[in-house]
Formats: C-alpha cells, sequence, structure tokens
C-alpha cells in the first residue's frame, strides 16, 4: 500500500491546473521533479523510486538552488532513501550554486552514519562551498566529535582555510569547542595559523572569551603575545572585553602586559583608558 505521503503527493500533481496543464510536458516535468524531491525530503522511499522507476524524473534533477534529492535525504537524515538515491547512481558529489554537496549537508547537521557512507561512496573530502568552508570546518563549528573523528582519519587538511583565512581549529576555538580544538591539533593543525585580520586562534578564543580555550592553546604551545595586522593581541582582547578572568589567566600565563599596538597603546594604556580599575590592577602584578 502507497504511504500517505506518496498519496499526498500523487494528488498534489492531479490538482495541478488546466492552465499549467496547457502549458506543456516541461512545466508538467518540473512539478514531478519538485514532488520527488519532497519525496526524498519527507523520506518517502517508495514514491522516490516510482518517480524514478517509471522514469518520470531524472536521478539528480535539481530546483533552482542546485539541489539535488540526495542532498535533501541526506540533510534530513533519510538513510533508506538516500541508499535508494545512490543505487540508483545519484551523484555523490554533485554541487549546489552555493557549492554544497551531500557530505556537507550530512557533516554540518550531525549525521554520522550517512558521511561515513557518502565517504566510502567516494564523496570528495576537499570540496569547498563558496565560502571556501569544507566538511572539517562545518563540524567543527557545530561541535561534531564524531563526524570530526570520521574526516580527520579519512585525512582532511586541517590546514585548510576559507575565504576568510579561518581554519577549523579557529573555528572550534572561536566556538568553545575544547574537545574539537584538541582532536585538530593532534592531526596536525598549525596554532599560528592566521586569519585576514592576522589574528591566531589564540587571540580569536580571547576576544571570544573561552577561556577554556584559551587554556588548552597556551597548553599546546600556542604564542602568547601574538599580534595581529592591527597589533592587537590576546591579553589587549582581554581588556577591551573588560573580562577580568581572561586578563587574570593571560598575565599569570606570561603575557607581555606592555606590548603595544599598533596605535601605541598596551593594555596597560587600554585599561586606563577605559578606567578598568580592576584590571589595571591585575595587569600590575
Amino acid at each position: 500500500m502507497k504511504s500517505s505521503v506518496f498519496l499526498a503527493i500523487s494528488l498534489m500533481l492531479l490538482l495541478v491546473s488546466p492552465l499549467a496543464a496547457v502549458a506543456g510536458e516541461e512545466e508538467s516535468a518540473d512539478e514531478i521533479a519538485k514532488a520527488y524531491r519532497i519525496a526524498a525530503s519527507v523520506g518517502d522511499t517508495e514514491a522516490v523510486l516510482h518517480y524514478l522507476e517509471t522514469n518520470q524524473v531524472e536521478v539528480d534533477a535539481v530546483n533552482r538552488f542546485g539541489k539535488t534529492a540526495l542532498m535533501m535525504a541526506v540533510e534530513n537524515g533519510n538513510f533508506s532513501t538516500i541508499v535508494a538515491l545512490l543505487n540508483r547512481g545519484a551523484d555523490v558529489n554533485s554541487r549546489t550554486k552555493g557549492g554544497c554537496t551531500a557530505l556537507t549537508f550530512a557533516a554540518e547537521n550531525g549525521h554520522s552514519g550517512i558521511t561515513a557512507m557518502l565517504l566510502e561512496k567516494g564523496a570528495h573530502l576537499h570540496d569547498r562551498t563558496k565560502s571556501g568552508q569544507d566538511s572539517l570546518m562545518l563540524a567543527s563549528r557545530y561541535d561534531l566529535v564524531e563526524i570530526v573523528d570520521q574526516l580527520l582519519f579519512k585525512g582532511a587538511d586541517v590546514k585548510a582555510s576559507d575565504k576568510s583565512g579561518n581554519t577549523a581549529l579557529m573555528i572550534a576555538a572561536i566556538k568553545g569547542h575544547v574537545r574539537i580544538v584538541r582532536m585538530i591539533d593532534e592531526a596536525g593543525a598549525d596554532l599560528e595559523s592566521r586569519d585576514r585580520e592576522g589574528a591566531t586562534s589564540l587571540i580569536i578564543a580571547a576576544a571570544s572569551d573561552k577561556q577554556d580555550v584559551v587554556e588548552l592553546l597556551l597548553e599546546l604551545g600556542a604564542d602568547i603575545d601574538a599580534q595581529d595586522n592591527d597589533g592587537i593581541t590576546a591579553l589587549m582582547e582581554a581588556v577591551y572585553n573588560r573580562s577580568s578572568s581572561m586578563t587574570g589567566l593571560l598575565v599569570a600565563k606570561g603575557a607581555n602586559v606592555g606590548l603595544k599596538c599598533n596605535d601605541g597603546e598596551s593594555a596597560l594604556d587600554i585599561a586606563r583608558k577605559n578606567d578598568a580599575e580592576e584590571l589595571l590592577e591585575l595587569l600590575q602584578q
């Protein structure tokens, strides 16, 4: 017996207006392709197979964004539908207009089993979105430990950066994902890699007030006095944020309180200018 979703989709096609029918086969084909993708999105494998077996639609028919039925099934975690589409020859490496692939959808949505299957089916590990982000960066952003582990095992490039110069390590650092930071470091990440503004992972973590990440990066050997393109250090970021805990940590770890940025100001100068008495005490210890 056909599923309720399949029946609903079929009804939708039957109710296409007479005007649409007169418009010809091309418009009708578009409606069928849309229904096919909806079926994949909701996991109606029976409907998906019906459209394919009756030759009503191409397996990789895309919407206006370049999204295929496989991508929609992956995004929603519809495992059996994904298997059916792959068995029918769906292109595992098809890309949307934004550069997304089935693998990037799996990675950012936390579907570890699907990620593993796509990799086994030949998904390109290093493909990037238009913003330059790969699957490792996306999984790192959302603290998806199991997927990060899978991608690293398969050889994901921990030194790759997006169009803003952010690496997976930086993305994990700014989000405060301590375990991901450690995993990526163990895989050979460059602690001193810099984004387009010249900031390191340590500076980024301090600016985001992620104390646990800052502690870990220092433990791993990050340069505590690294400066970005404007000469800003992690300590200066802590003072700008009026974070006494971060300022105290960095001072205790040996940060140079007298180091000056390109504007000629030190962390001490910034604290004085902002009347941050508590921070001044910490900086003058």
